[in-house]
């Protein structure tokens, strides 16, 4: 069952069309995740559902309501927690305050019940809770952040470039966290990653964008074996062909 679709969704930034009659859709209990190299349009599709922008044309729905244009609060209580490229924590809070920002929509004794699970699941941050977000580590503020999100108790997480800037380590124990929330606490989850590797292993479903327009979908077991994913996202060569140049090569979906 769909929990989300967008249906030719187009966003603009001033004149410019960032996405161009984007469609999609997002199971609820699953995985997806949306591939694409920089300025592909990817978080932008993120920004139009959770409302940072608004779009021309098309409509997002989420769990059967129309949420087309609402304002971002709107959109996080009815439960999609937005965690954006480059965290965007609060740098002069401490831990635990951020992760009380995450509960705005909230209150009672499941707030206190939400942020021991969140200390459970990222024990660094039990140890650092006092502390000013500023002074985390990148891969800690990148924790703090899917922290933040889980403490708005979310139906739908959107992940934008989580393994950013981290290193191989951290990048596979943030997927490690991704995928337990999925089974553990029920959250469906839309990942925008330029790690395609790392995107494909842990998704169930999978959408390639360029250019501001989905290219190409399927499971995330066909994508990684097809061709094109292989040698433009995987940086995997056909070792039979010699002297075949990159650029040259045109992809099957054109």
């Amino acid at each position: 069952m769909a929990l989300l679709n967008l249906r030719n969704i187009e966003t603009y930034y001033g004149p410019i069309m960032a996405i161009r009659g984007v469609s999609l859709e997002v199971n609820e209990g699953s995985i997806v995740t949306i591939l694409g190299a920089n300025g592909a349009g990817k978080t932008t599709v993120l920004k139009t559902i959770s409302g940072a922008m608004d779009p021309q044309k098309g409509s997002v729905t989420f769990d059967d309501v129309d949420i087309t244009g609402w304002d971002p609060d709107k959109v996080a209580r009815l439960g999609i927690g937005h965690v954006p490229e480059g965290r965007e924590v609060f740098p002069f809070l401490s831990v635990e305050e951020n992760l009380s920002m995450g509960a705005f929509t909230r209150t009672g004794s499941v707030v206190k019940r939400d942020l021991e699970m969140v200390y459970e699941y990222f024990p660094t941050l039990a140890d650092r809770k006092k502390l000013e977000a500023g002074f985390l580590s990148g891969g800690q503020q990148q924790m703090l952040a899917i922290g933040r999100s889980l403490m708005l108790a979310p139906k739908l997480m959107l992940l934008d470039e989580p393994s950013l800037g981290l290193s191989p380590r951290l990048v596979e124990e943030i997927a490690e966290i991704v995928v337990r929330l999925n089974k553990e606490q029920g959250v469906t989850v839309l990942l925008v990653e330029q790690n395609a590797k790392v995107a494909l292993e842990i998704s169930d479903y999978g959408y390639v964008m360029e250019i501001g327009r989905i290219v190409m979908e399927d499971t995330c077991e066909r994508l990684a074996s097809a061709t094109d994913i292989q040698e433009f996202y995987l940086g995997m060569k056909d070792q039979g062909v010699r002297g075949r140049r990159r650029w040259k090569q045109r992809k099957t979906w054109r």
